[in-house]
């Protein structure tokens, strides 16, 4: 079927509202052959794009539609896995509640025992809720740190992490054989289970495992911004029962906002999300600012440099100083284990390695994509080896510690990294101060991403271009190795990404991102001071923009 043949679908169809066909009659022809042109891909993270009508969007057709094709996954396995349920949750996005109702909507209707968080939760809780209630699948509506336009749908197995390629491979059978409007079976009274404090209690009990027992200064202060998201009423709450009593939330940032008025993007990654924040910082003089993404998977943290300045750390800094952490105050707990791990992404930054080095711990490299830290704590466990996972993180903004979830997790993030500032200020010292204490350590690392994106369908041939001319041209630096990640190496999953070490000991890294229309560039340098390694990377990264 092609785009015209699919768009005249959905405007005779008696299934498609009257207000949905105004807006596709209201499209130019470019606009309908990009709505049209494909289905919305089911990765094995689920679905993502743009909000409105079409085949190639995200609405309650293409939602209920992946929701059939879940349930029939379900259903193929047996009575049993249909009684063990699927537990929703979902952010505070736009349509986001909308969808998440038709998900349990279409569960109900087909037979299957379904929760449904009562309001909007963080996507770590759903991961919790999945393993909490012994459910067989879990769904949260978010679309992440996207900008506005967008939403998505991710689905988790019953370990509590993102679904592993073959069994998303599964329900994508069961979509593709799916028509978006015959074959969807929906209940307009869907009997599902509301859930809500039950499992809020034993969630923060769970983080609160993760503490490392720091005392917190009556004077220490918090400067914190849910940016319009999930993680204000978890964050504060487990910050509280630590023993956090001053901490400010910024009052216009605070209430759940699918539109998020206040920022460009709401993403943590962006110093311009902490814009308001900084001021209230300067205000309460805070010891530490730090903000939550929608979903409150990822943190974004602020800290107050010598001069009186303030400096937001990107995600392997933050990552660094957390590992760190840890590993030190388990260390002097004595309750380090002998063979213990730290897990990270393929681009996330070597200083990871060389700290968990220096405290006789092994470094693992997943791709990128947080559920691949999951499985190898599944991995773990399945040896019976349940204390060997310590810490799990990727660059970008993403940390885990304990495995009473399978997905990074902003709360236990913003507890940790709270208990960090606060020992560190017992010691008359800043985060800042932590951060150039493990520079003058292990070296001056220093990475950095640049990202293209390249939208439509001429984007997506783009992309593909550039990753062809990457794998048949090579590129005319020095490297001692490259790895081609297509090919599966060191038995890790098929994936699109290019890495090439070079003879300096810097790196650099290619792949599209699975999620938005963009291709990622990853650069990775070490030097013996701040302005050796900046001018390494600037060199790096000429180089590789050149070939472009």
């Amino acid at each position: 079927m092609n785009y015209k043949e699919a768009y005249e679908k959905w405007l005779t169809s008696d299934k498609v509202t009257e207000e949905v066909k105004a807006e596709l009659r209201s499209l130019s022809e470019k606009e309908i052959e990009d709505r049209f042109y494909k289905e919305l891909e089911f990765g094995t993270g689920g679905l993502r794009g743009i909000m409105g009508a079409g085949t190639n969007r995200m609405n309650i057709y293409t939602v209920r539609k992946a929701t059939q094709g879940l349930a029939l996954e379900i259903l193929d396995k047996g009575a049993a896995l249909a009684e063990q349920g699927v537990v929703i949750a979902h952010d505070s996005r736009n349509n986001s509640a909308l969808f998440a109702k038709e998900c349990a909507k279409v569960l109900c209707a087909n037979g299957i025992k379904t929760y449904l968080f009562e309001s909007l939760r963080p996507t770590p809780e759903l991961s919790f809720a999945v393993r909490h209630l012994g459910c067989a699948r879990g769904i949260v509506v978010t679309a992440s740190h996207n900008p506005k336009e967008y939403n998505g749908y991710k689905v988790y197995g019953e370990d509590g992490g993102q679904l592993p390629p073959e069994v998303a491979d599964i329900i994508i059978g069961y979509i593709n054989k799916t028509d978006i409007f015959e074959d969807i079976k929906i209940s307009d009274a869907p009997d599902y289970i509301s859930i809500g404090e039950d499992v809020d209690k034993a969630y923060i009990d769970a983080v609160k495992e993760q503490s490392l027992g720091i005392k917190i200064p009556d004077d220490f202060k918090v400067v914190y911004t849910p940016i319009h998201g999930s993680g204000n009423k978890l964050v504060r709450r487990v910050l509280d029962e630590i023993g956090v009593k001053n901490v400010f939330v910024v009052p216009e940032q605070e209430q759940p906002n699918g539109d998020f008025p206040t920022v460009k993007s709401p993403n943590p990654e962006n110093p311009e999300a902490f814009t308001i924040a900084l001021e209230y910082a300067k205000e309460q003089n805070a010891d530490i600012v730090f903000g939550t993404d929608p979903d409150s998977d990822r943190i974004g943290v602020v800290v107050r440099k010598n001069d009186g300045s303030f400096a937001v750390l990107n995600g392997n800094q933050t990552g660094a100083l957390l590992c760190e952490f840890i590993l030190r105050t388990r260390k002097n707990a004595g309750t380090l284990p002998k063979e213990g791990a730290v897990i990270k992404t393929i681009v996330t930054t070597e200083m990871i390695r060389a700290i968990a080095d220096s405290f006789g711990m092994e470094t693992i490299d997943v791709l990128t994509g947080f559920k691949f830290i999951g499985e190898k704590i599944k991995e773990f466990e399945a040896e019976g080896k349940f204390d060997k996972y310590i810490f799990g993180l990727e660059e970008s903004y993403g940390y885990l510690k304990g495995s009473y979830a399978r997905d990074k997790d902003a709360v236990v993030a913003s507890m940790l990294v709270t208990e960090l500032a606060a020992d560190l200020k017992s010691q008359g010292k800043t985060l800042y101060d932590g951060l150039v204490e493990l520079y003058e350590k292990y070296g001056y690392f220093l990475e950095t991403l640049e990202t293209k994106t390249l939208t439509g369908i001429e984007g997506v041939e783009k992309i593909k271009a550039i990753m062809k001319k990457f794998r048949e041209e090579g590129v005319p630096m020095e490297t001692v190795k490259t790895l081609d990640y297509s090919q599966g190496i060191d038995g890790l999953p098929k994936s699109d990404v290019l890495k090439y070490f070079l003879s300096d000991g810097s790196w650099f890294a290619v792949r599209p991102s699975g999620t938005e229309p963009k291709i990622k560039f990853y650069f990775g340098v070490c030097g013996k001071t701040q302005e050796e390694a900046q001018a390494k990377s600037k060199a790096l990264m000429d180089s590789v923009t050149a070939l472009l």
